[in-house]
C-alpha cells in the first residue's frame, strides 16, 4: 500500500509543478504574480486561472473514475489561490475547482475547498511581510529554533509554524469528513488503519504540493524583478551618459557665442535665437531614444550654429536611405562625434572641410558612417581615442550600456587626410525602446 500511495504522491508533485508552471506562461498571470495589491476585477481574473487550471485536474479524476488520483490537486489549489490572492480570490477558486467532484456527487468538496480558500486569504492578513508567504519552508525545525533563538523576529517563525500548521490542518479535514461521509463525501486518500509510514507520506505529499508551486512561482517573480532592475540600471545609466552630453555641449556653444558677442553681435543674437530652439528641444525632451529622422533634425540645427561661426569653411553632406529614417537610436548619438570632427578635425584647417554622414539599413543591421576630411589623428593617439575625453567614449559607453556586445563602433583615422567613424547596430524594436 505504501508503495503505491509513494506512486501516486511522486506523480502529483510532478502535476503540480507543470500547472505551476502552464500558469506563469500566461503574461497576464505573470504580471499579477509580481504585484501584491489588486483590483476586484484582477482577484477575478486570478480566481479564474486558478480554478480553470486546477478543475481540470480534478475533472480528469473524475472522468477516468479515480484512474490519474495524480492529477487532482484541489485542495491545493484552493489554499495557493487564498494565499496570493486573499479572500474573493481563494473563495472563488474554491467553489470553481471543486465543480467536477460536485457533479461526480461528492458534495462535501464544495464547502471544504471554499473554506480552504479563505484559509488561505486569512493566512496571508497574518503574513508579516508578503514576501514570508514566499519564503515558506516545510524544514519546520528551522523555523522552531529561529523561534526560540534571541535577536530574531518571532514573529516571522511563528507565521511559517502556523503556515505549516494550517497546511496539515488542511489535509487532516479533508481525511476526516472522508472518513465520517462515506463513500462519496471528498476525494481523499485514506490513511485511516494505514501504517505510520502512509500516514507521514500522504501529509507529507500535500505539504510539499503546496510549497512546490510557490517556489516556481517566486523563481519567476525574481526573474522578473531581475529583469526590471536590469532596465532600470540601463535606463539611470543612460540618464547619466545624456546629462554628460548636454552641459558639454552648451558650454562649447556659449564659448563661441563668447567669442561673437565682440566680432560680430548680429550673428552672436542669432547663435543665441538658434542655442535657444536647441534647448527647447533638449528640455522638452525626455526620452533616451529617438529616430535617426530626429537626431538629424537636431544635427542640423546644431550645425547651423557653427556654420555661423565657421562660415562656408565648414561644409554638411548626407546620403540616408529613407529606409532607415525611423529606426531608433540612443538620443544625443551622433552630435559628439559630429562635435569632435568640427573641434579636432576642421578647426584648424584654414580652408575648412567637409563632414559627410551617410546611413542605410540591411538584414536587421543600421550602419552610420560619420567622416571628415580634416587634420586626421595621430597614430599613437587613435588606440586610446575610445577612452579619453568625453565625446567618443561617451558614445562607446551608451552603445554598450543599450546593445551590449551586439554593436561595432570603428575609428579610422590619416593624418592631414581625415577620420572616419563607423557604426553598426542592430534595428531598436520598440520594446527595447522601453527603458527610455
Amino acid at each position: 500500500m505504501l508503495d503505491r500511495y509513494l506512486v501516486i504522491l511522486l506523480v502529483k508533485l510532478g502535476v503540480g509543478a507543470a500547472l505551476a508552471s502552464i500558469i506563469v506562461r500566461s503574461n497576464l498571470v505573470k504580471r499579477m504574480l509580481m504585484r501584491e495589491t489588486r483590483t476586484m476585477s484582477q482577484r477575478l481574473l486570478l480566481a479564474l486561472s486558478f480554478g480553470g487550471l486546477f478543475a481540470a485536474g480534478a475533472a480528469t479524476r473524475v472522468m477516468t473514475r479515480g484512474t490519474y488520483q495524480a492529477v487532482d490537486s484541489g485542495l491545493e489549489g484552493s489554499m495557493l489561490a487564498g494565499l496570493l490572492g486573499g479572500y474573493v480570490t481563494g473563495l472563488v477558486s474554491g467553489i470553481l475547482i471543486s465543480i467536477p467532484a460536485m457533479f461526480d456527487g461528492e458534495y462535501l468538496t464544495m464547502p471544504l475547498y471554499a473554506g480552504l480558500g479563505v484559509l488561505g486569504g486569512l493566512l496571508r492578513d497574518c503574513a508579516p511581510d508578503m514576501e514570508e508567504i514566499w519564503r515558506f519552508s516545510p524544514l519546520f525545525d528551522l523555523h522552531i529554533f529561529r523561534l526560540f533563538r534571541a535577536g530574531r523576529d518571532h514573529r516571522r517563525s511563528a507565521f511559517q509554524l502556523a503556515f505549516l500548521a494550517a497546511i496539515l490542518f488542511a489535509e487532516l479535514l479533508r481525511q476526516s469528513l472522508g472518513f465520517l461521509f462515506p463513500p462519496k463525501g471528498v476525494y481523499y486518500l485514506s490513511t485511516w488503519g494505514e501504517h505510520p509510514a502512509t500516514v507521514l507520506a500522504v501529509y507529507a505529499g500535500t505539504l510539499l504540493a503546496v510549497t512546490l508551486p510557490l517556489k516556481v512561482w517566486n523563481n519567476t517573480r525574481n526573474e522578473g524583478r531581475l529583469e526590471e532592475q536590469q532596465r532600470l540600471l540601463i535606463q539611470a545609466k543612460l540618464q547619466a551618459l545624456t546629462s554628460q552630453i548636454n552641459p558639454h555641449f552648451l558650454f562649447n556653444t556659449l564659448n563661441s557665442v563668447s567669442s561673437l558677442i565682440r566680432t560680430n553681435p548680429a550673428q552672436a543674437r542669432l547663435v543665441i535665437y538658434k542655442l535657444s530652439n536647441i534647448l527647447r528641444r533638449l528640455l522638452r525632451k525626455t526620452d533616451n531614444f529617438s529616430s535617426l529622422r530626429e537626431e538629424l533634425d537636431f544635427i542640423e540645427d546644431y550645425l547651423s550654429i557653427e556654420v555661423i561661426r565657421f562660415g562656408d569653411k565648414l561644409r554638411f553632406e548626407k546620403d540616408v536611405e529613407p529606409a532607415s529614417l525611423d529606426v531608433l537610436i540612443p538620443s544625443m548619438l551622433l552630435q559628439p562625434i559630429i562635435e569632435n570632427c568640427i573641434k579636432h578635425g576642421l578647426s584648424n584647417k584654414v580652408e575648412g572641410g567637409t563632414i559627410r554622414f551617410r546611413a542605410g539599413s540591411n538584414g536587421g543591421r543600421l550602419r552610420l558612417v560619420i567622416e571628415d576630411d580634416g587634420a586626421g589623428i595621430p597614430e599613437e593617439q587613435l588606440a586610446n581615442v575610445l577612452h579619453r575625453g568625453i565625446g567618443v567614449s561617451n558614445v562607446s559607453e551608451r552603445l554598450k550600456v543599450v546593445y551590449g556586445n551586439d554593436y561595432s563602433l570603428a575609428i579610422d583615422s590619416q593624418p592631414g587626410q581625415g577620420t572616419r567613424v563607423e557604426i553598426v547596430v542592430s534595428e531598436l524594436k520598440p520594446r527595447l525602446a522601453a527603458v527610455s
